[in-house]
């Protein structure tokens, strides 16, 4: 088997949220525990850190991962989506997971696979276990998927819990009001476990309050926390603030805890962000003359972040270029679009996406000049054409988006 064989059976024979949508995501963690108990529960061989949230966990689980690395800890690293290549998910010190790994894994597992018949997401999380308890990681720092409660992920038990923000996501899978979104994020909150909320939300601080006291896991809120000072860290879009702010309180957790991590790891941490761990994607530049950025941010939440972001950049005219996936609420996106903006819609090459035509229809009342271009590149290059050197140029509206750049 080689790697592509390996990466084809697992892309066609599982269901894939990121490709599907909600068919391929499981009511519960049946399958995955079945998975690691097949193979020796993996994920009880290495401590880890569980990080939730709407908004926010990816960057949280990168710096997190950077300062224990830079604090001389082997750490492991699972997120996702991945934007490029697969072994993004599942990284040690930075490094991806060997390809040879993941044809191992494959073919030594593949009857399993096929009695178990789990889905994508589950099989990569079992394997990250497996890759972490392999390679004896000291600590790996684990993103949740989707949710928090019923997500794969939650079969380990952490050192500690972080949940970042809320917001309305997945909506279809989670529920219709942040107080019930919150509720499946609080899922992974353990007995005796402490846990950090990054953002302070009237609508989320009860659940997650009653949840921590049921479960008598110590409860910290960062915004409440004081810091002599905030480091910087080398992740751009000051939406990076009250995540910084929730890593330290993590961290300040973890030290207390007998932990040894410096002010001089967490320094070198948080500004080596993506040198340490190869995070893409967040408010990243990807040329200048005109400037040009990408970010994956992909809800309302996130979007008020980004516009409030680019109306501090200086540029004389803005270009957007925006696609989406279908499930996705469109409308108070669209909404809040700077007016004078030139919006370029495209369609990233996944089953999940809006289909151009629909967008074009759902797009007809917006005064914006518009312009609509199937292929995420081609679309770039229509804003480049368009753009003089004092211009902005901004690519997202979806994960999938940013991950087709082809310079990324």
């Amino acid at each position: 088997m080689t790697y592509q064989e390996a990466l084809d059976y697992m892309f066609k024979a599982l269901p894939m949220y990121q490709r599907v949508g909600q068919s391929a995501f499981k009511k519960d963690l049946t399958n995955t525990l079945k998975l690691c108990n097949a193979l020796g529960n993996p994920q009880q061989k290495f401590k880890s850190i569980h990080v939730a949230g709407t908004n926010g966990k990816g960057s949280t689980s990168h710096m997190l991962a950077s300062v224990l690395q830079s604090a001389g800890y082997k750490t492991g690293l699972y997120t996702s989506p991945h934007l490029k290549s697969f072994t993004e998910r599942i990284r040690l010190n930075g490094k991806e997971a060997e390809q040879d790994f993941v044809i191992n894994f494959i073919k030594r597992h593949k009857r399993l696979i096929e009695e178990i018949k789990p889905s994508f997401f589950e099989i990569t999380v079992v394997m990250a276990f497996e890759y972490f308890a392999q390679k004896k990681v000291e600590v790996a720092v684990i993103e949740v998927g989707l949710g928090g409660r019923l997500d794969s992920t939650n079969v380990i038990r952490p050192e500690l819990s972080i949940i970042t923000n809320i917001g309305f996501d997945h909506m279809e899978l989670l529920g219709d009001t942040l107080a019930k979104i919150a509720m499946e994020k609080a899922g992974i909150i353990k007995e005796n476990v402490p846990v950090v909320i990054t953002e302070k939300q009237a609508d989320t601080v009860p659940v997650f309050t009653q949840i921590a006291n049921n479960r008598n896991a110590p409860i910290t809120f960062a915004e409440e926390v004081q810091f002599d000072a905030i480091p910087l860290s080398d992740l751009k879009g000051n939406y990076q603030a009250k995540n910084v702010r929730g890593v330290l309180t993590a961290l300040d957790i973890l030290r207390t805890a007998g932990w040894k991590i410096s002010d001089e790891a967490i320094h070198l941490g948080l500004q080596n962000v993506q040198a340490n761990t190869g995070l893409k994607g967040r408010w990243q530049q990807i040329g200048s003359h005109p400037l040009t950025i990408c970010d994956t941010g992909h809800n309302k939440e996130a979007f008020e972040y980004i516009v409030r972001q680019i109306q501090r950049e200086l540029f004389d005219q803005l270009y957007m270029v925006l696609g989406f996936v279908k499930e996705k609420d469109l409308k108070p996106i669209l909404n809040m679009l700077p007016e004078d903006a030139v919006l370029i819609f495209c369609e990233p090459q996944i089953p999940r996406a809006l289909l151009l035509e629909e967008l074009r229809e759902r797009t007809q009342y917006m005064k914006q000049t518009r312009y609509y271009i199937q292929d995420v590149n081609r679309a770039i290059a229509k804003a480049r054409s368009l753009a003089s050197e004092g211009d902005m140029i901004y690519i997202g509206g979806s994960t999938f988006v940013v991950a087709e750049i082809e310079e990324l």
